[in-house]
């Protein structure tokens, strides 16, 4: 058994490191935003039926977040336990060497998580796990919730930051929002204050990379491509944007955006998928 922060275990375990990063930094800043609703100048003024509906928001937002976190993490998109002795023969399979093992097509090596991966995306550094067949719904909605949960939480630090940078001239005021860290090695800001300031950007800047990351995976999505396949031009599977995203999300495709707990089996088995050719070739 490898080091619990190493690149991966022998027994083909994710990397822990990269997530306990995220729950730090996730535990961060709902510190920060506790501190500055309770004893900071507290939420921006809203009326009973918005702040209302700012707090039913906020738990969908949590509990979607979350709920596709855990899914996430509990859904293993490896060969493990995939019978897949004498399934290749004569299929064109390529040998994974590591795993000592036929692979199906789509699938590929992780080096970090030290196994093959069903219909391989990519790795995610962040939560230290790959995205495949069997985690891609799942990572998907936890793009969409984790931009809006972020947006969410710069708005409710919105004020607090705009009060803290009237005090200051627009140079430092530039320099609080993008250099926060030289500001509080010069004696410019408190501690207090440059914590507000970076949790702000970072969560801004979080928002902007998770929507840039949902844009372009529902690219993929419509188009039946894994990130691998992308880069290589390939459109092998691309069956059409509704039968791509029934492929992915299953036949509720639509309604998985909402709750993560909604039944929508997928149609496959991540070993054999349907192709453009195939799809001629029932059509002729």
């Amino acid at each position: 058994m490898g080091q619990p922060w190493a690149a991966g275990s022998a027994d083909g375990a994710p990397a822990r490191l990269p997530l306990v990063l995220t729950a730090l930094w996730a535990a961060a800043v709902g510190l920060e935003l506790t501190y500055v609703l309770v004893l900071g100048p507290g939420p921006p003024p809203l009326g009973p039926l918005a702040r209302a509906l700012q707090l039913a928001l906020a738990a969908f937002q949590l509990l979607n977040l979350l709920g596709n976190v855990g899914l996430f993490l509990r859904s293993d998109p490896s060969i493990r336990g995939v019978m897949l002795a004498g399934r290749g023969l004569g299929q064109g399979w390529a040998y994974c060497y590591q795993c000592q093992s036929q692979v199906p097509p789509r699938s590929g090596h992780c080096s970090a998580c030290r196994v093959c991966i069903l219909r391989r995306d990519h790795h995610c550094r962040l939560l230290g796990r790959c995205v495949g067949f069997r985690n891609y719904r799942p990572f998907l909605c936890l793009l969409l919730h984790a931009a809006g949960v972020l947006l969410h939480i710069a708005v409710l630090l919105g004020p607090a930051l705009s009060a803290l940078l009237r005090a200051h001239t627009p140079l430092h005021m530039a320099a609080l929002l993008l250099l926060p860290w030289l500001m509080l090695l010069t004696g410019r800001v408190s501690l207090a204050q440059f914590a507000l300031a970076f949790v702000t950007d970072t969560c801004v800047a979080g928002a902007l990379l998770c929507g840039a990351g949902l844009l372009f995976h529902g690219m993929l999505l419509l188009r039946g491509q894994t990130t691998w396949e992308w880069a290589r031009g390939q459109h092998s599977y691309d069956l059409g944007p509704c039968h791509n995203l029934q492929a992915a999300l299953g036949p509720h495709w639509a309604l998985v955006w909402l709750w993560p707990f909604l039944a929508s089996p997928l149609p496959g088995d991540g070993i054999t998928f349907q192709t453009t050719a195939d799809v001629g070739h029932t059509a002729s």
